[in-house]
Protein backbone atom coordinates (compact mmCIF):
# COMPACT_ATOMS: atom_id res chain seq x y z
CA UNK A 1 0.00 0.00 0.00
CA UNK A 2 1.42 3.22 -1.27
CA UNK A 3 1.99 6.07 1.81
CA UNK A 4 -0.31 8.24 -0.10
CA UNK A 5 -2.74 5.65 0.39
CA UNK A 6 -1.83 4.89 4.37
CA UNK A 7 -2.36 9.07 4.68
CA UNK A 8 -5.78 9.12 3.50
CA UNK A 9 -6.98 6.57 5.47
CA UNK A 10 -5.63 7.75 8.37
CA UNK A 11 -7.11 11.14 7.97
CA UNK A 12 -10.40 9.11 7.30
CA UNK A 13 -10.09 7.43 10.52
CA UNK A 14 -9.35 10.27 12.61
CA UNK A 15 -10.63 13.30 11.26
CA UNK A 16 -13.31 13.70 13.88
CA UNK A 17 -10.71 12.80 16.45
CA UNK A 18 -10.22 15.79 18.73
CA UNK A 19 -11.45 15.56 22.27
CA UNK A 20 -9.90 13.29 24.90
CA UNK A 21 -11.37 13.34 28.69
CA UNK A 22 -14.48 15.71 27.42
CA UNK A 23 -12.05 18.68 26.22
CA UNK A 24 -10.24 19.67 23.49
CA UNK A 25 -6.10 18.28 23.87
CA UNK A 26 -3.24 19.50 21.97
CA UNK A 27 -2.17 15.81 21.31
CA UNK A 28 -4.78 15.71 19.09
CA UNK A 29 -3.70 18.21 16.58
CA UNK A 30 -1.36 17.34 13.73
CA UNK A 31 -0.32 20.82 13.92
CA UNK A 32 1.39 19.93 17.03
CA UNK A 33 2.30 16.27 17.15
CA UNK A 34 4.06 16.52 13.35
CA UNK A 35 6.61 18.80 15.01
CA UNK A 36 6.79 17.31 18.45
CA UNK A 37 10.16 16.24 18.41
CA UNK A 38 11.64 19.15 16.90
CA UNK A 39 10.80 20.59 20.37
CA UNK A 40 13.49 18.82 21.91
CA UNK A 41 16.28 19.02 19.38
CA UNK A 42 15.80 22.81 19.75
CA UNK A 43 16.05 25.20 22.79
CA UNK A 44 14.59 22.08 24.85
CA UNK A 45 17.79 20.00 24.78
CA UNK A 46 19.61 21.10 27.36
CA UNK A 47 16.60 20.41 29.95
CA UNK A 48 16.23 17.00 28.46
CA UNK A 49 19.52 16.04 29.37
CA UNK A 50 19.15 17.11 32.49
CA UNK A 51 14.96 15.39 33.52
CA UNK A 52 17.27 12.44 31.91
CA UNK A 53 19.53 12.54 34.39
CA UNK A 54 17.25 13.06 37.32
CA UNK A 55 14.79 9.72 35.87
CA UNK A 56 17.87 7.57 35.67
CA UNK A 57 19.32 8.62 38.71
CA UNK A 58 16.15 7.41 40.42
CA UNK A 59 14.59 4.49 39.09
CA UNK A 60 18.03 2.63 38.49
CA UNK A 61 18.10 2.54 42.27
CA UNK A 62 15.48 -0.03 42.46
CA UNK A 63 17.47 -2.84 40.75
CA UNK A 64 14.28 -5.10 40.64
CA UNK A 65 13.20 -2.72 37.42
CA UNK A 66 14.33 -4.50 34.09
CA UNK A 67 11.17 -3.40 32.15
CA UNK A 68 9.19 -0.75 32.19
CA UNK A 69 5.94 0.23 30.60
CA UNK A 70 6.02 4.54 29.67
CA UNK A 71 2.68 5.57 29.42
CA UNK A 72 1.84 8.88 27.59
CA UNK A 73 4.84 7.96 25.50
CA UNK A 74 4.11 10.68 22.77
CA UNK A 75 6.73 10.36 20.19
CA UNK A 76 8.50 8.21 22.25
CA UNK A 77 11.20 10.18 22.70
CA UNK A 78 12.22 8.78 25.79
CA UNK A 79 10.86 5.57 25.27
CA UNK A 80 13.71 5.32 23.13
CA UNK A 81 16.13 6.36 26.02
CA UNK A 82 15.42 3.59 28.76
CA UNK A 83 17.61 0.97 26.72
CA UNK A 84 20.92 3.14 27.39
CA UNK A 85 20.69 2.46 31.04
CA UNK A 86 19.51 -0.72 30.93
CA UNK A 87 15.78 -1.11 30.91
CA UNK A 88 13.62 -2.58 28.19
CA UNK A 89 10.99 -0.54 27.75
CA UNK A 90 7.19 -0.45 26.03
CA UNK A 91 4.95 2.45 25.36
CA UNK A 92 1.53 3.55 25.58
CA UNK A 93 -0.36 6.26 24.42
CA UNK A 94 -4.14 7.70 23.88
CA UNK A 95 -2.88 10.03 20.88
CA UNK A 96 -2.91 8.26 17.35
CA UNK A 97 -1.05 10.59 16.10
CA UNK A 98 1.61 10.88 18.54
CA UNK A 99 1.89 6.96 18.15
CA UNK A 100 2.18 7.20 14.48
CA UNK A 101 5.17 9.64 14.87
CA UNK A 102 6.57 7.20 17.57
CA UNK A 103 5.70 3.68 15.22
CA UNK A 104 8.49 4.92 13.27
CA UNK A 105 11.20 6.10 15.25
CA UNK A 106 11.38 3.29 18.01
CA UNK A 107 12.20 -0.46 17.87
CA UNK A 108 9.73 -1.54 20.39
CA UNK A 109 5.76 -2.29 21.78
CA UNK A 110 3.56 0.55 21.48
CA UNK A 111 0.03 0.11 22.37
CA UNK A 112 -3.08 2.93 21.68
CA UNK A 113 -5.15 2.77 25.25
CA UNK A 114 -6.25 5.04 27.63
CA UNK A 115 -4.10 5.63 30.98
CA UNK A 116 -7.34 5.22 33.11
CA UNK A 117 -7.45 1.58 31.93
CA UNK A 118 -4.73 -0.05 30.94
CA UNK A 119 -4.85 -3.00 29.09
CA UNK A 120 -2.42 -5.03 30.47
CA UNK A 121 -2.13 -8.34 33.25
CA UNK A 122 -1.67 -7.51 36.80
CA UNK A 123 2.63 -6.93 36.78
CA UNK A 124 2.83 -6.71 33.37
CA UNK A 125 5.97 -4.75 33.49
CA UNK A 126 8.45 -4.31 36.46
CA UNK A 127 7.61 -0.35 36.83
CA UNK A 128 5.27 2.33 35.26
CA UNK A 129 6.79 5.70 33.98
CA UNK A 130 4.93 9.16 33.56
CA UNK A 131 6.73 11.24 31.76
CA UNK A 132 5.31 15.06 31.40
CA UNK A 133 2.17 13.45 31.22
CA UNK A 134 0.72 12.40 34.27
CA UNK A 135 -0.42 16.66 34.45
CA UNK A 136 -3.24 15.95 31.64
CA UNK A 137 -5.27 13.39 33.49
CA UNK A 138 -8.41 14.11 35.25
CA UNK A 139 -8.07 11.42 37.49
CA UNK A 140 -4.88 11.10 38.77
CA UNK A 141 -5.73 8.84 41.24
CA UNK A 142 -7.14 6.34 39.25
CA UNK A 143 -4.15 6.40 36.88
CA UNK A 144 -1.29 5.30 39.62
CA UNK A 145 -4.02 2.75 40.72
CA UNK A 146 -3.69 1.54 37.01
CA UNK A 147 -0.03 1.89 37.39
CA UNK A 148 0.71 -0.23 40.76
CA UNK A 149 -1.94 -2.56 39.35
CA UNK A 150 0.76 -3.28 36.02
CA UNK A 151 3.87 -2.18 37.12
CA UNK A 152 5.00 -4.78 40.42
CA UNK A 153 7.77 -2.38 41.91
CA UNK A 154 6.82 0.89 41.47
CA UNK A 155 6.43 4.39 39.17
CA UNK A 156 8.92 6.94 38.22
CA UNK A 157 7.49 10.47 37.48
CA UNK A 158 8.72 13.31 35.56
CA UNK A 159 6.90 16.42 36.15
CA UNK A 160 6.39 20.15 34.73
CA UNK A 161 6.93 21.80 38.60
CA UNK A 162 3.96 24.21 39.46
CA UNK A 163 7.02 25.83 41.89
CA UNK A 164 8.49 27.67 38.58
CA UNK A 165 8.54 31.06 37.41
CA UNK A 166 7.33 29.18 33.80
CA UNK A 167 3.81 28.12 34.77
CA UNK A 168 2.85 31.89 35.44
CA UNK A 169 4.30 33.03 32.04
CA UNK A 170 2.63 29.94 30.29
CA UNK A 171 -0.84 31.02 31.65
CA UNK A 172 -0.57 34.44 30.36
CA UNK A 173 0.41 33.48 27.36
CA UNK A 174 -2.79 31.17 27.16
CA UNK A 175 -4.86 34.49 28.40
CA UNK A 176 -3.96 36.09 24.61
CA UNK A 177 -3.91 32.92 22.70
CA UNK A 178 -0.64 31.53 22.47
CA UNK A 179 0.81 28.80 23.82
CA UNK A 180 -1.94 25.81 23.59
CA UNK A 181 -0.12 22.73 25.03
CA UNK A 182 -0.65 23.28 28.89
CA UNK A 183 -4.55 24.79 29.12
CA UNK A 184 -6.00 21.46 30.22
CA UNK A 185 -2.70 20.52 32.36
CA UNK A 186 -2.91 20.57 36.03
CA UNK A 187 0.73 21.56 37.26
CA UNK A 188 1.80 19.79 40.59
CA UNK A 189 5.07 20.30 43.50
CA UNK A 190 6.74 17.48 44.85
CA UNK A 191 4.04 17.52 48.01
CA UNK A 192 0.94 18.20 45.88
CA UNK A 193 1.64 15.03 44.25
CA UNK A 194 2.42 12.96 47.06
CA UNK A 195 -0.73 13.42 48.60
CA UNK A 196 -2.29 12.36 45.27
CA UNK A 197 -0.10 9.40 45.93
CA UNK A 198 -0.89 8.41 49.72
CA UNK A 199 -4.54 8.94 48.81
CA UNK A 200 -4.14 6.26 45.88
CA UNK A 201 -1.78 3.50 47.65
CA UNK A 202 -3.76 3.94 51.35
CA UNK A 203 -2.75 0.74 52.79
CA UNK A 204 0.37 -0.36 50.99
CA UNK A 205 4.07 -0.12 51.87
CA UNK A 206 6.10 2.17 49.77
CA UNK A 207 8.90 4.86 49.83
CA UNK A 208 9.09 8.08 47.34
CA UNK A 209 12.26 9.91 46.27
CA UNK A 210 12.24 12.80 44.64
CA UNK A 211 14.68 15.80 42.84
CA UNK A 212 14.53 18.81 41.02
CA UNK A 213 16.52 20.17 38.02
CA UNK A 214 15.36 22.68 35.51
CA UNK A 215 17.18 25.58 37.18
CA UNK A 216 18.86 28.88 35.23
CA UNK A 217 21.83 27.76 33.51
CA UNK A 218 23.93 29.97 35.79
CA UNK A 219 22.27 28.44 38.86
CA UNK A 220 25.73 27.04 40.92
CA UNK A 221 23.85 23.96 40.70
CA UNK A 222 21.70 21.85 38.28
CA UNK A 223 19.93 19.37 40.50
CA UNK A 224 18.74 19.34 44.05
CA UNK A 225 16.53 18.40 46.81
CA UNK A 226 14.44 21.66 47.06
CA UNK A 227 10.86 21.75 45.56
CA UNK A 228 11.90 24.35 43.03
CA UNK A 229 13.09 24.48 39.72
CA UNK A 230 11.23 23.63 36.12
CA UNK A 231 10.77 20.09 36.49
CA UNK A 232 11.28 17.07 38.91
CA UNK A 233 11.46 13.41 39.05
CA UNK A 234 9.35 11.34 42.02
CA UNK A 235 9.94 7.22 42.40
CA UNK A 236 7.34 5.31 43.94
CA UNK A 237 9.51 2.05 45.27
CA UNK A 238 6.72 -0.87 46.49
CA UNK A 239 8.42 -2.54 49.66
CA UNK A 240 5.60 -5.10 49.85
CA UNK A 241 6.03 -7.55 46.50
CA UNK A 242 8.75 -9.52 46.03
Amino acid sequence: MSTEIEQKKFDLVTQDLRQWQGREEWFFNREHTDTYELWYEGRYKRAEIWQKKVIGQLIKKDERVKTLLEFGCGTTRFTRWWHEIGIEASGGDISPFMLGQGAHLFDGDLVLADSHHMPFKDHTFDALAFITTFEYYKDPVKVIREAVRVGKYGIVFGMMNRNSPKVARRRIQEMFGKNPFYVTATFYTPKKLMAIIEEALKGRDYTIEWTTTGLPKWFPVQQWGLPYGDFFGLHVRLNDVE
